[in-house]
């Protein structure tokens, strides 16, 4: 009598849906820290995902589109909106949260996927300009709400605000490579508020 054929082995699998979506994308965001973007393959995050790739192309069509996707989706989630009842208090935790994203290793190598090879690959660039727009919009309240509570002037515009609150910190993460910290992010609060009450803000 023949012995059987003995089962292939087959990899982990994480099903489909919301459940393989997930795990795809946090994939994607371990394999850009631990690699880099130009270093990115389908093959590596399917492996670390537990999916097969044809999974990945049938849903991303392209690693461009897998990688935007997961910008997306990692810097949507990664900052929560405060409501402290203070617009000083609620600017310190947001820019503090900022600081501490973006100065961890994966925060870094997150950063630099967003801001390379743009030029050449318009979705990112796309990506990278819709991820501000949406960190802003979902800040706005912060700032509506201290112009209701009469701390802020009347005519002050939300996304000018936040820009001048975020600038100082991105400025040292992408140019001068000089230490952010929660100092860093505290000074930037009084940057903005002080620019706000000068009115020196452009104004809608």
């Amino acid at each position: 009598m023949k012995s059987a054929e003995p089962t292939p082995q087959r990899g982990p699998t994480v099903g489909r849906g919301s459940r393989m979506r997930a795990a795809v994308l946090a994939a994607t965001i371990t394999e850009l820290t631990e690699t880099g973007y130009a270093a990115l393959t389908v093959d590596a995050v399917a492996q670390r995902a537990g999916v097969h790739k044809t999974t990945i192309y049938r849903n991303w069509k392209t690693s461009d589109g897998l990688v935007a996707d997961a910008l997306a989706h990692h810097f949507a989630t990664d900052i929560p909106i405060p409501d402290t009842g203070a617009v000083k208090d609620d600017l310190r935790a947001l820019a503090r949260a900022l600081v501490a994203t973006m100065t961890t290793s994966a925060g870094r190598a997150l950063l630099t996927t967003a801001l390379s090879d743009t030029a050449r690959t318009p979705q990112l660039a796309e990506i990278k300009r819709a991820l501000f727009e949406d960190r802003f919009r979902r800040a706005e309240p912060v700032v509506d709400r201290a112009v209701e509570r009469g701390e802020l002037p009347t005519d002050t515009d939300p996304g000018e605000l936040l820009k001048a609150l975020v600038a100082p910190i991105y400025f040292r993460l992408v140019f001068t490579g000089e230490p952010v910290d929660e100092t860093t992010a505290d000074r930037a609060v009084d940057v903005a508020l002080a620019a706000a009450h000068a009115h020196a803000l452009p104004t809608p």
